[in-house]
Parts: C-alpha cells; sequence; structure tokens
C-alpha cells in the first residue's frame, strides 16, 4: 500500500483553469454555465479557495468531465472519441420561465459556433437580448411546434420544420402548444 505523503486537500484551480482555457471559456462564461460567482472562480484558479463537493460537481458538469479529472494532479489522456452521458450535459435551466437548453455544443466553441437542446413547458419561452452584430441562429422543431418572434416578426415553426434567423435583432421562441415542444437551436457567431 503506498503511503499518504500529504493530506492537503487536491489543488483543483491548476486543473479548473487548465480545463477552462482548453475551451476557449473565459471566467465570466464559467461562471454562467456553472452558476458559480466569477469572483469564487478567481479565488479557486488561484488556490485562495477550495470548493465544496457541490461546486466541485457543477464545475465539472459545466466543463463537461467527470469530477475525478478536477481533483487530479495527473493530465488525463485524451480519447479518440469522447463521449458524454446525459448527467455530464452542461444545463442551463430556466424554469421560471419554462425552458430547459442544454448545451450540446463543446465548450472549446462557444462564442463561434453553440449548439443546444431547447426543451420548452406549454407556455414556455425562451427571450433573448440582441447577440453581437452578425449572429444568426437556426431553429429546427424536434418534438410539437413553437412561436418564433425577431424584432416585430411573428412566424410559427412546425414540427421538422427549421427557422433560420437574424439573432442580432430581439428574439423569443415560445410554445403556445398544451403539450411540450423540444428544438434543435444552432447559434453561428460571426
Amino acid at each position: 500500500m503506498k503511503a499518504l505523503v500529504n493530506n492537503a486537500p487536491p489543488e483543483v484551480g491548476a486543473a479548473l483553469q487548465r480545463l477552462r482555457l482548453a475551451r476557449g471559456l473565459t471566467l465570466e462564461d464559467l461562471s454562467r454555465i456553472a452558476g458559480v460567482s466569477k469572483s469564487m472562480l478567481s479565488q479557486i484558479e488561484r488556490e485562495k479557495a477550495n470548493p465544496t463537493i457541490a461546486i466541485t460537481w457543477r464545475l465539472a458538469n459545466a466543463l463537461g468531465v467527470p469530477i475525478g479529472e478536477l481533483l487530479s494532479d495527473e493530465q488525463p489522456a485524451v480519447d479518440t472519441i469522447r463521449v458524454l452521458d446525459a448527467h455530464e450535459t452542461p444545463t442551463l435551466p430556466g424554469h421560471h420561465a419554462g425552458y430547459v437548453l442544454r448545451i450540446l455544443g463543446p465548450m472549446e466553441l462557444a462564442g463561434r459556433h453553440e449548439w443546444y437542446e431547447l426543451t420548452l413547458a406549454p407556455g414556455g419561452e425562451l427571450v433573448s437580448q440582441p447577440h453581437d452584430p452578425g449572429t444568426t441562429e437556426h431553429l429546427t422543431v424536434l418534438h410539437g411546434s413553437m412561436e418564433l418572434e425577431v424584432g416585430s416578426q411573428k412566424k410559427k415553426v412546425k414540427l421538422g420544420g427549421t427557422a433560420r434567423y437574424p439573432a442580432d435583432l430581439p428574439h423569443a421562441i415560445r410554445n403556445p402548444g398544451k403539450a411540450e415542444a423540444k428544438a434543435l437551436l444552432v447559434v453561428i457567431h460571426r
């Protein structure tokens, strides 16, 4: 049995920073995705604070890695095929507005190409402020139907339909139906 040489807690900061930067995320990006304050993330990365297990779990989920990867000093071997189980997919819950947004795209593409699975409860909506100039969105309805509002124009998108629209205008995606609706949402930043 190997003797325990160091009784200190693992230094999560270096692993957190390495994983965050490998995905092209700012502290602000990770803060938004994980629901952990930017100042807390900064303290963790500078080894000024050790995160609780709950915070470590949220960070691992947001980064799409097993929790052990944040607690290990070793650099993991890179798999040719990386499969994320459903529970590892970062999710932005908007329960107050009746939506759930699962982040399907890799974090390193955030801010360039993003794709999501959008689930809207009956009467639910995802309302967005204008994104950067030239940003477009592509919404494909996989279940139910949705109503799209871009600027002052409204259109219904039926099952299997795809709407393409400028996302540099105020826009909203709504479920006017009586059943849950689901769509694939792709965001392309220019």
